[in-house]
């Protein structure tokens, strides 16, 4: 009842039948694969597939890790559902969760991007602009004591986040989202940590939108980083000045605001909009939110055409 449920009702997990019927054949035999890979690797008194079977099958353990992300639903209340014990769901989420977020991002039918330097050659030899946005996602404050406690607090929000680099196409389509790290960290040095400095400065002629955080950024790429246009003249500057610059200002928001309804699209996922599970998961849980909403954008463009 809880597996015919889910599935039926796209508010559930986002994702709509055919979707998750896809990852169900993609990952069903991945996952298979690299348990009985675990289990060949213990020493063991038993042979392989004696013992005690599985009570939750692949179908259900995706299904549960993708309410989970969602709509951040707690283990236990998982548990009740699929009716297991609270350990099973969280083991469930461990293995499905990376799976995921190995995927990547869909942007045509069989075709992904899992790299940052997949998605700018992908955006080069497309002759597409990409955007760039950073944004940050609310976690648990680190235990006292930590030495770098205080690198987690953001300077923008003061409160303590991580922050990701979100990559979309001019449709608003989301094609990438890099590891995380700390909130206290600004744009442009998460720009270089992810590599996106030295991937437009050797690489292909592509334009990639971004706002006045990465203000700089395009002449360390040899200018293929356009900005929000600077204001030069301030104080009492001519009233022309003033119309072009909002002129200017208003016509690049206008193109690069799509990161920004894909950005809304990721936090729409309740694992995203506040993290409340263990640090060293989030990167995994930020990709695997891209990888399947980029699925659904993918699967919701096709299907209009």
């Amino acid at each position: 009842m809880s597996r015919a449920a889910i599935i039926s009702d796209r508010r559930s997990t986002g994702l709509s039948a055919d979707v998750i019927a896809e990852l169900v054949a993609e990952l069903g035999p991945l996952w298979h694969e690299r348990h009985q890979a675990r289990l060949a690797s213990k020493p063991r008194k038993r042979a392989i597939g004696a013992g005690a079977k599985h009570r939750l099958v692949f179908v259900d353990r995706l299904l549960a890790t993708l309410v989970h992300l969602r709509h951040g639903a707690a283990h236990d209340v998982l548990a009740c559902w699929f009716g297991v014990e609270r350990s099973t769901i969280t083991r469930a989420i461990a293995e499905v969760r990376p799976l995921l977020a190995e995927r990547g991002c869909t942007i045509s039918p069989g075709v992904r991007l899992r790299t940052l330097a997949e998605v700018v050659d992908h955006l080069g030899a497309g002759g597409k602009t990409g955007i760039i946005d950073g944004t940050e996602i609310r976690d648990r404050r680190p235990a006292a004591g930590r030495k770098d406690r205080d690198k987690f607090i953001s300077g923008k929000s003061k409160r303590n986040d991580v922050k990701t680099m979100v990559v979309a196409d001019g449709d608003g389509r989301v094609l990438f989202c890099s590891p995380t790290s700390p909130g206290s960290c600004a744009d442009i040095p998460h720009a270089r940590q992810s590599g996106l400095v030295t991937l437009l400065a050797e690489g292909p002629a592509v334009e990639i939108l971004a706002d006045a955080g990465y203000q700089g950024l395009g002449a360390q790429t040899g200018g293929h980083v356009i900005t929000s246009p600077h204001r030069k003249l301030k104080g009492n500057a001519p009233d022309w000045y003033e119309e072009m610059h909002e002129r200017q200002r208003k016509a690049h928001s206008s193109r690069r605001i799509r990161v920004e309804h894909g950005i809304t699209h990721l936090k729409n996922s309740r694992a995203l909009s506040r993290h409340l599970g263990r640090r060293e998961h989030i990167t995994d849980t930020v990709q695997a939110v891209a990888g399947l909403l980029s699925h659904q954008q993918t699967t919701n463009l096709t299907s209009a055409r």
